[in-house]
């Protein structure tokens, strides 16, 4: 059986960082993935793709990640089930993730880095 996905989008907020009982960190967060087609005169649809990670990745998350930024996801879609206090069944889709990456190389309103050498006329050298 397979069970795969990869998503790519924005963060909705900050990631929210915590500890499992047994002591392994845990990140969790939302990515705003938008939809590639809208029928014409239509706007495009957003999905909000709950994500969940563990250990060092979650470290890497908390670093690295903050709302807005651009990240790639990629691990399984599970499924959890719960009665609220009402007996109500609740189900809830999640990525649980084995990887993340950076989406972009930095972001677009970020300070340009000034680590170059410069001439004396403040020319760049090449």
């Amino acid at each position: 059986m397979l069970n795969s996905i990869i998503v790519m989008g924005r963060l909705t907020r900050d990631p929210e960082f915590r500890m499992t009982q047994y002591q392994k960190p845990v990140a969790s967060f939302t990515v705003a993935c938008e939809r590639d087609y809208a029928p014409t005169g239509e706007e495009k649809e957003t999905d909000f793709i709950d994500v969940c990670v563990f250990n060092k990745t979650a470290d890497f998350v908390r670093q690295y990640f903050t709302k807005g930024s651009m990240v790639i996801v990629q691990g399984r879609l599970q499924f959890r089930s719960w009665l609220d206090k009402d007996e109500q069944k609740h189900t809830r889709a999640e990525v649980n993730a084995d990887r993340v990456w950076f989406g972009e190389s930095k972001r677009k309103d970020a300070e340009p880095q000034r680590n170059e050498i410069t001439e004396p006329d403040g020319q760049l050298p090449f």
